[in-house]
Order: C-alpha cells, then sequence, then structure tokens
C-alpha cells in the first residue's frame, strides 16, 4: 500500500501493493508552493512515510494543537471568534522524509517541519493550494484514508501530474516524449514507433510542474500495455510508476482481465513488481531485446 499526493493536481491517491487505485481525494497543499526549507511554508516533496497516527476515534471537528486534543470543537461560530487561527482537525498522519539532505535532518527534516496529512474545516476548498505547508483534506475523507493505512506507509509526494485521453486529446504530449525516448535515444525507426493502434488507444501523459509533457505510455482495446516511456531528466523519480498505476486503472475501469506487453528486457524486474509474469523467451523487437510479460487485471 502507498500513497502519492500530486501538487499540480492537488490529489492525494491511495494504492494497494499490486498498483490498483483504492481511493482519491482533493486535498489542499501549500500556497506558497513546494519547498523543503524550514520556515518556507511550503509542501516538501520526495520520498516520506506516515511516521505516527494521531486522534483515532476522536470526533469530527476535533481541534489538535501541537497533536493533542484542545477539548474544543470547530464550528463557524467559534471560527469567527478565533481568525487567522491554522485549523488542524478530526486526524493527524505525521509525515517524516526518508531522503537525508532533501526532507530528513537538517534544515529540510519534515518531521521536525510538523508536516500533517490532517483534516480541515470543510469550509475550506479543497482542489487548490492553500495551507501553510501540510496536506489539508476534508474531514470525512481524512477518517476514512486514516482507517485504511498503517504506520509506515510510503507517502510521495510529487510536482507531475497525469492525464489520460485519447489520441487526439494526449497524441501531441505522447509524441513529444516518444520522439525523444524511443528514436532520439534509443534509435527506433520512425516508421515502427508510430502505428495504427494510437488511434485506437487509451493514452496517458505526465506533465511537469511546468506544463511540459514528460512520461508516457497507452493502453490498446485488446489489453496490450505499450510505449512506456519517461524523458532522462525525471527517471527515478516515480513517473514510469505513476503512469504503469494509471495503466491498471484504466484496464480495470474497462473491464478487461487480462493485460500484456513487451517489456524491454532491463525493465522486466519493474513489471514483476507489479505482478506480471515472464511468458516465453527473449526476442527483439526494433533491434531491443524484449520479453513477453502477462497477469490478470
Amino acid at each position: 500500500m502507498h500513497i502519492r499526493v500530486s501538487i499540480p493536481a492537488q490529489t492525494l491517491e491511495l494504492f494497494d501493493a499490486r498498483g490498483m487505485l483504492l481511493a482519491s481525494y482533493l486535498v489542499s497543499t501549500a500556497q506558497n508552493g513546494a519547498g523543503e526549507r524550514r520556515g518556507s511554508y511550503r509542501t516538501p516533496r520526495g520520498k516520506h512515510l506516515i511516521r505516527a497516527k494521531v486522534g483515532a476515534g476522536a470526533t469530527a471537528n476535533t481541534v489538535f494543537v501541537k497533536r493533542r486534543p484542545t477539548g474544543e470543537m470547530w464550528t463557524p461560530e467559534f471560527a469567527a471568534v478565533h481568525p487567522g487561527r491554522d485549523w488542524i482537525l478530526t486526524r493527524i498522519l505525521w509525515l517524516s522524509g526518508r531522503e537525508p539532505g532533501k526532507n530528513r535532518l537538517g534544515d529540510v527534516d519534515t518531521m521536525r517541519r510538523f508536516i500533517y496529512i490532517h483534516g480541515s474545516p470543510d469550509t475550506v476548498p479543497m482542489g487548490t493550494p492553500g495551507s501553510i505547508g501540510c496536506i489539508r483534506m476534508r474531514n470525512a475523507d481524512i477518517i476514512e484514508l486514516f482507517d485504511r493505512v498503517p504506520p509506515y506507509t510510503p507517502v510521495d509526494i510529487v510536482e507531475y501530474r497525469i492525464e489520460s485521453g485519447d489520441w487526439a486529446a494526449l497524441g501531441t504530449a505522447a509524441m513529444t516524449v516518444r520522439e525523444r525516448v524511443f528514436i532520439k535515444e534509443q534509435g527506433v525507426p520512425v516508421e515502427i514507433e508510430r502505428d495504427v493502434n494510437d488511434a485506437t488507444s487509451r493514452h496517458v501523459v505526465a506533465f511537469g510542474p511546468n506544463g511540459e509533457a514528460i512520461g508516457t505510455g497507452r493502453l490498446l482495446p485488446d489489453g496490450h500495455v505499450g510505449r512506456l516511456a519517461v524523458v532522462k531528466k525525471w527517471r527515478g523519480t516515480g513517473v514510469g510508476a505513476a503512469l504503469f498505476e494509471r495503466l491498471l486503472q484504466l484496464a480495470r475501469e474497462a473491464g478487461m482481465q487480462r493485460l500484456e506487453l513487451h517489456a524491454q528486457t532491463p525493465a522486466a524486474g519493474f513489471y514483476a513488481r507489479y505482478g506480471f509474469v515472464t511468458q516465453g523467451a527473449e526476442f527483439y523487437e526494433a533491434g531491443l531485446p524484449h520479453i513477453t510479460m502477462a497477469r490478470a487485471v
């Protein structure tokens, strides 16, 4: 089980161990944007985990200060006589960074900055930045999430968003990535890289913080997954996993029973983590070694 928070999309997604989407919520991250420095009032990026869970069994709208219930209950009337308070309500998931020098230890330590996923007044807008660093959620949503995740659940806070759609909507962005990765970097001939399946496939594209296309993939109507690619600068940041998990979600929504793919042999371990099993011997496609892999949806 793991969580992904997208700052550009203002969403929090919960996935099971096989990469299937369990729940998705609108959230509100920092009004000042992304950043790790103490005193920046920004939401930290990178790999985290839930270090502590606070507030089990508390009534919705219970007010917390320094992770302790104050005995107060948030109401519009109560808020009116306490203007300017940063309300932390209902439940707290206290985050800890996992990357020393980036979001752990020193002046960038997420836990020492007291960065939480927490409940907020239902009058607070979601889907738009507004916090002073934490990740705000609706009270009903944080209760549901709190009950589903154990301590030490991984939490990735990212600066990209994933969109899905048809070729008409995403083809230009998808080809920007595919040309850089497959044609220019790997030397795949243009006439092989482009094919008639693009027109009938579902496509996913990852967009970076400035709206630039940084990754893509596609799902054919027969359940074949392909053209998964991430530009070099963004490899190792979880973009490939996010794209693949969106493709798994699309397959389930379409009622597909089985998925198959031709993995470049060095990437077989990535797909194996999602339950894909090797089928048959290695072969060459576009001059590169591949292996067929498959799994049930």
